[in-house]
């Protein structure tokens, strides 16, 4: 029993982390800051996470808002941010900078790919 009990605690822990973005302190993070990153035609525009696990996006000025958690080791680390449009992005550090992936509510594969520049 004492199993399932720390199995269904860290559940919620995960859950909560994921819902309530609030209670993180991000903000030392490699990925909190100003991104600039391009959508699919190519068109740039800028991704900011902010130290309280909170997201905005400006894309043609769609006002987009979410919430950010980092995945991974540090090595490869990735900043996964789930917006309010039901699209997921990815910014992962690479051996060579890092790239943005974004993820329609369906896609297995990501939708669109481009470099990611911390412009903060």
């Amino acid at each position: 029993m004492a199993s399932l009990s720390k199995q269904g605690s860290a559940m919620l822990s995960s859950f909560l982390n994921v819902v309530g973005g609030s209670d993180q302190n991000l903000s030392g993070s490699e990925f909190a800051g100003t991104w600039e990153v391009r959508d699919s035609k190519d068109t740039p525009f800028e991704i900011t996470l902010f130290g309280s696990g909170t997201a905005e996006a400006n894309r043609a000025g769609e006002g987009m808002t979410g919430t950010w958690s980092v995945d991974g080791p540090a090595d490869g680390a990735t900043a996964v941010i789930t917006w309010d449009t039901g699209w997921t992005t990815k910014i992962t550090h690479m051996a060579d900078g890092y790239v943005k992936t974004a993820y329609d509510q369906t896609a297995a594969t990501p939708t669109n790919t481009s470099t990611a520049q911390k412009v903060d």
